[in-house]
């Protein structure tokens, strides 16, 4: 029997072992020296004698991409790059409250196709956005929000108005950034602007600690204590902080590119627009129903209207595409849309969902041949595992998208009868409208006869900015904007409040266009103090609010469910009167003066012209115009 050999250990493990271990413990020793901006350091130099301050880069960036206002409500953690953004002639706006200050950040992306940018203090500041900042998600509004945050070493230590900010804002947009050292200011924003207009546009966030805005020699003075503690300990924390003010400010004045960088815009191959003109040729009753998204840049809404009337398909308008054909276009059907899917064999939905508003897919026949294009697959697709299946679903740009199937499609023609047999569901529709109007109310105007005064009255270069529930909904049937990107509302959150931001925004995108919002009275009591805003800015505006003394689209369902009114009473508020106390024009409408109707649209149309923002207190009654409409 052999007996077993025991093998010695390798005499090469020994050594082996601690080239590892002191190949580890050098890796880790680099990393924590990178970590510290150590070798970055030795390279990039800090200027301890120079007064700039982040704030300036940030202006620097915000200017480089045509950024003209400012939006804001002031607090100590961003006033440097409000007084920055000042001094480049980017003009800066307060307003009376933070989610105002987005929501004109909103209006002025809508209507230019660039980022539209606000900047808040941290904490309260930046919760008081929120809804706002959903509301662009949800809108698919380029918005960039710039917020405030405690110093990048006291984050986490109970700082003032600390708290985790990323993970707040991180579910409603795009792109989530906190910015730890000033160099990195400009990357980060021109990054956070590409992000917004790539793909389907939507919000994005930088955070921006006060310690990256201020200058170095106030930083120092707050972080690094003038008389150094004795000790080792205390030696060690001194250098610690030296150290981490030195990585703040190094290489922060070194040149770097300010500009746009490329967007990503996804667009439809050749071969899915050739199946989809193939398919719409053979269509004897073709439908088209535009979303918002058909507004996007980069193609210009007169060529994007040109495109639709070479292609001649009827055509639903809804969101921002309200007023793409103008106020009476033969081809802008404006009533019965449900009926009409219905009966339409090929439909192309161009940015419109299938979410609440097209009643989930189910006013689609199964019959119909459905193309569906839309820059976010998700919602291109929603529902369509339940109620709906698409013939062709292309992930594009909506208007390039028309543009290619009106060049396909030139010179061909469908028969008159279908696009005939549209218009006269229309014409019987808007009769049923003369005749509501026609009925006197049990008290006060009646809303749809003061609407279609209203929209009699309108100028031409009107942007409509439309805010509230009942009186609001009324008005999108009876009021027409006049022009493309003239119509503002809140979109698929359908949230109250906007009137105001949306406002302002608007009206200094568009200093020669005469802005008009038509408020219920519920919403209106969120935008009335922003009237302070608009006489300090010199913003002239024309408010009408619809004053029912209710919230009557949830009444409306309410009373006759459930048997009770509960919460759903205001009282008629003399809303002029607290207008001309914030230094605005008020006037009143009310049975009393019911035949003056035109006459005080056109004094408050004066007045505005005059550089007054003006309120119009219009006293309605209850109607059944809007029975059977949706609250929830």
């Amino acid at each position: 029997m052999e007996s077993s050999k025991v093998t010695a250990p390798d005499g090469s493990f020994v050594p082996s072992l601690l080239l590892l271990v002191s190949g580890t413990l050098v890796a880790a020793l680099l990393g924590a020296l990178h970590r510290l901006g150590l070798f970055y350091q030795l390279r990039h130099k800090v200027d301890k004698a120079s007064v700039r301050h982040g704030g300036e880069n940030v202006a620097a960036v915000l200017r480089a991409h045509g950024v003209r206002f400012l939006f804001t409500l002031v607090g100590g953690h961003i006033s440097p790059l409000l007084v920055a953004c000042e001094k480049l002639g980017i003009r800066v706006v307060d307003t009376r409250h933070e989610v105002t200050a987005v929501f004109a950040a909103d209006a002025v992306a809508r209507l230019t196709g660039t980022v539209g940018v606000a900047a808040v203090t941290a904490g309260p500041g930046l919760t008081n956005t929120v809804t706002a900042m959903k509301n662009a998600q949800m809108a698919q509004s380029p918005v960039l929000l710039l917020g405030g945050a405690a110093s990048t070493l006291l984050q986490n230590r109970g700082a003032l108005q600390a708290i985790d900010q990323m993970s707040l804002f991180r579910p409603l947009c795009k792109f989530c950034a906190s910015v730890r050292r000033v160099r990195d200011i400009v990357p980060t924003l021109r990054a956070a602007m590409a992000a917004a207009q790539s793909g389907t546009p939507g919000p994005v966030f930088v955070e921006l600690p006060i310690d990256v805005l201020y200058p170095y020699y106030m930083v120092q003075k707050e972080m690094v204590p003038a008389k150094p503690p004795k000790g080792l300990m205390g030696r060690g924390v001194t250098w610690y902080l030296q150290n981490h003010l030195a990585n703040l400010f190094a290489g922060a004045w070194e040149p770097q590119p300010e500009g746009p960088l490329p967007l990503d815009i996804p667009q439809a191959t050749p071969q899915q627009v050739q199946r989809c003109i193939e398919i719409l040729s053979r269509a004897k009753r073709p439908l088209m129903v535009l979303g918002s998204q058909a507004l996007l840049p980069p193609t210009p809404p007169d060529k994007l209207c040109a495109a639709v009337e070479t292609l001649g398909v009827p055509c639903f308008l809804g969101g921002m595409a309200r007023g793409l054909l103008g106020r009476n276009n033969p081809l802008h059907i404006r009533q019965n849309r449900s009926a009409a899917l219905k009966k339409a064999d090929v439909v192309v939905l161009a940015g419109a969902v299938c979410d609440f508003r097209l009643s989930y897919g189910r006013v689609l026949s199964r019959s119909s041949k459905v193309i569906v294009v839309n820059r976010n697959r998700e919602e291109m697709l929603l529902n369509s595992d339940l109620f709906w299946k698409p013939q062709e679903a292309v992930q594009g740009d909506v208007a390039s998208f028309v543009l290619k199937l009106g060049e396909g499609l030139r010179g061909h023609t469908w028969a008159p009868d279908w696009l005939e047999e549209l218009r006269e569901a229309d014409r019987q529709k808007e009769q049923t409208f003369r005749e509501k109007a026609a009925r006197p109310t049990a008290q006060h105007l009646n809303p749809v006869r003061v609407l279609q005064l209203v929209e009699e009255t309108l100028p031409e270069n009107v942007v409509l900015v439309v805010d509230g529930g009942d009186f609001v909904g009324t008005a999108a049937h009876l009021v027409r904007p006049r022009g493309p990107l003239c119509w503002l509302d809140p979109g698929a959150f359908g949230t109250l409040g906007v009137g105001g931001g949306f406002a302002l925004g608007a009206k200094l995108c568009r200093p020669d266009a005469e802005v008009w919002c038509l408020f219920g009275d519920g919403a209106f009591g969120y935008s009335l103090i922003e009237f302070d805003t608009f006489v300090r800015h010199k913003v002239p505006v024309v408010a009408l609010v619809g004053n029912d003394a209710g919230w009557t689209q949830i009444s409306r369902e309410q009373v006759p469910i459930l048997g009770s009114n509960v919460a759903c009473g205001l009282a008629y508020t003399h809303y002029h009167k607290a207008a001309k106390g914030l230094g605005a024009q008020g006037f009143l409408l009310s049975r009393e003066n019911e035949d003056q109707v035109v006459q005080v649209l056109r004094e408050a149309q004066r007045q505005c012209h005059d550089g007054h923002p003006v309120v119009v207190n219009i006293l309605i009654g209850k109607t059944d115009f809007r029975d059977g409409s949706i609250s929830v």
